[in-house]
């Protein structure tokens, strides 16, 4: 049978002393606040580490099943695709460039409409729940409007 011994029988070497006492004495800094212009402002996406599909919030790859993704940073431009849902609601589904899609709530006053180019303003609400914000950047390059 495996026997290890206890706390009183082994030596701790200064190192880990000090380590110990670094954990347990109080923090000097105060923490950082949920969210902070830096976290609102940055777009943060998944991509496979195994077939580098990207992705948005997903728990699998959608191209090859793999649960291992790279967090990377997006520059958070994007073309708009359609819309989703009711009017008032103002949702629309973004091709962000990075090559993934974005449900997003449009702000501004400017027309948003498929084909507009849109950037991301805030990504999360201020309590960490809802969609990502967006504000057009160019109107739809056509007249159609796709």
């Amino acid at each position: 049978m495996f026997q290890t011994g206890t706390l009183e029988d082994t030596e701790l070497s200064e190192d880990h002393e000090a380590a110990v006492t670094a954990t347990t004495a109080p923090a000097t800094t105060a923490p950082a606040k949920p969210n902070t212009p830096a976290d609102r402002g940055e777009l943060f996406f998944q991509r496979c580490l195994w077939c580098g599909t990207p992705a948005y919030r997903r728990s699998f790859c959608r191209a090859c099943g793999a649960m291992a993704f790279q967090r990377e940073r997006s520059e958070g431009a994007g073309v708009v695709v359609r819309r989703h849902g009711q009017v008032p609601h103002n949702t629309w589904f973004v091709a962000m460039n990075e090559g993934f899609n974005l449900l997003c709530q449009a702000t501004g006053t400017a027309l948003v409409a498929v084909g507009s180019r849109v950037s991301v303003v805030r990504t999360v609400a201020p309590l960490g729940q809802g969609l990502p914000v967006v504000e057009p950047t160019r109107p739809p390059t056509s007249e159609r409007r796709w």
